[in-house]
């Protein structure tokens, strides 16, 4: 049996192409420019699961392409091989390794969200989060979005320290796509210790937008 290939999963994707879903994702794409090849996102998603055993170079290929959902399977992909029960630090440091060397490809806030929380979060679990204080700083927009999905694991984890220093180092950002990220982080720190949670938005709820703060206090509901 051959080594499943690039090539291989974008046969798989344009034998989906559909012209109608290709119209409604174009719509909610936020650059234009990006090629759609108009597949659902659950046939994507299962394509990549058919794929986990994809070498990283091969993925590597798959990042870059233009096409939107070649992409998202590479993305998935990394996060299928990153769910994974044997995977060991070594492992984790190729699917972060390889993410962070290809992070100009993850310009589209989906492909962040759908790997970013355990490729790039789950290695950094036991290390410096030094990486994502960085990638807050970042004039990038997509980067500053990582940096905050990326801590979603780490959040989950038990661990909201560093988390929450990230959220304060970006609380006043402009961004649409930092801010609704930190708000579901908060939410999520709220859910964990509800006290620092009430403590962070004393101290930085008004440099937040309205929508980051209305998804943080969700976590005080019921």
């Amino acid at each position: 049996m051959s080594e499943p290939d690039a090539a291989a999963v974008l046969a798989s994707l344009w034998e989906r192409a559909d012209d109608a879903e290709r119209a409604r994702i174009e719509r909610r794409m936020t650059d234009p420019a990006v090629p759609v090849i108009g597949v659902r996102m659950g046939t994507v998603f299962d394509i990549a699961k058919a794929h986990t055993a994809l070498p990283l170079a091969q993925v590597d290929r798959l990042l870059g392409r233009d096409e939107y959902e070649a992409r998202m399977v590479a993305v998935a992909v990394l996060d299928f091989k990153a769910r994974a029960r044997r995977i060991d630090d070594a492992g984790r440091a190729e699917l972060y390794e390889l993410w962070m060397r290809r992070i100009d490809r993850m310009d589209i806030w989906d492909l962040i969200d759908r790997s970013a929380p355990r490729v790039i979060g789950l290695y950094l679990l036991d290390k410096s989060r030094e990486p994502l204080r960085r990638l807050a700083a970042a004039p990038d927009v997509w980067h500053r979005r990582t940096a905050v999905v990326a801590a979603f694991s780490i959040i989950r984890a038990g661990d909201v320290d560093d988390p929450l220093a990230i959220c304060a180092q970006l609380a006043g950002d402009p961004e649409k796509f930092v801010q609704t990220a930190l708000g579901t982080a908060l939410r999520e720190i709220g859910r964990i210790d509800p006290a620092r949670l009430t403590v962070f938005l004393g101290r930085h709820g008004s440099e937040l937008s309205a929508g980051a703060r209305r998804v943080a206090g969700t976590a005080f509901a019921g």
